[in-house]
């Protein structure tokens, strides 16, 4: 509708694995250091800075953890990602005989969730990026690999080319908060999107958020009076994994998929954003 494109391919790849420890090493901007030092704070400490200013409980987080893996399971187990994921071939070592041998596998799970995972389980891991932090490995989006891919296409290309739409992109929005506190991006993000579009956040049927730490995710749902209920209904990013260069692709296909599956009309997707950033966008299964 903005005129700009008739053929779209939008997604991306990650190789998180292939990052070094640490990540990449930036030098800061000696100006901007020392008068905006918040700019430069890891994503972990991020998450810990939401934590202090809204108050949040460690047990309260693991417990939000726990639920998105066990409905990431209970996604798996049902078959619900099978129509998402592209199954493909990988090689890999194993030690068999006390020799390490190569075998082939075919990859269509995800290998992100761990079965049985409980509170009581991520009661036991210590803090990640603080010493008196409560964001742990267990309450934080997992590093994964990973590629997402979606066809965007004007109404003119989809009648040259007889194509049968999936769904509508009725809205999407973008906002901007401090960097220090980035994982609240969502807040400002989703209540901008719904305004432009004319909408009210009750027309939504399903939630997806990028769930890159419990801590923002129940912040944004506090703060923004999303239900639950229609949140993340397959397990999120903390079961998932969080590869960050597909996010939005690969949120974009969970919901289509699980609106189809459920014969639900709209769907959300909203994510957090390093560096300040949130961003929503609106769908409409036809």
């Amino acid at each position: 509708s903005a005129s700009i494109a008739d053929v779209v391919v939008a997604g991306g790849a990650e190789t998180m694995s292939m990052i070094n420890m640490g990540g990449w090493r930036l030098v800061p901007n000696p100006d901007v250091a020392k008068t905006n030092p918040n700019w430069y704070l890891s994503m972990g400490l991020t998450s810990e800075m939401v934590a202090r200013e809204y108050n949040l409980k460690r047990e309260d987080l693991d417990e939000f953890s726990a639920n998105s893996y066990a409905k990431a399971y209970n996604a798996i187990d049902k078959g619900y990602f099978k129509d998402q994921i592209v199954p493909y071939t990988v090689k890999e070592n194993y030690v068999a005989d006390g020799k390490i041998k190569t075998r082939e596998k075919i990859f269509d799970v995800d290998e992100c969730p761990r079965r049985g995972t409980t509170k009581a389980a991520l009661a036991r891991l210590r803090p990640a990026f603080a010493a008196d932090g409560i964001s742990t490995a267990g309450n934080s989006s997992q590093m994964s690999d990973g590629a997402a891919f979606v066809l965007v296409v004007s109404e003119k290309i989809l009648k040259r080319h007889n194509l049968k739409p999936i769904a509508r992109l009725v809205d999407y929005q973008v906002a901007g908060v401090d960097p220090y506190k980035m994982g609240v991006g969502p807040i400002k993000a989703i209540p901008k999107v719904l305004k432009h579009a004319g909408m009210k956040l009750d027309d939504m049927d399903l939630i997806e958020l990028n769930e890159a730490f419990a801590t923002q995710s129940m912040v944004v749902v506090k703060e923004t009076g999303i239900n639950p209920d229609i949140l993340n209904v397959n397990g999120g990013a903390i079961a998932l994994g969080h590869p960050l260069g597909c996010t939005g692709a690969k949120l974009t296909v969970q919901i289509l998929n699980e609106l189809k599956r459920r014969n639900k009309k709209y769907g959300m997707v909203t994510m957090c954003i390093g560096t300040g950033q949130g961003a929503a966008g609106i769908y409409e299964m036809l």
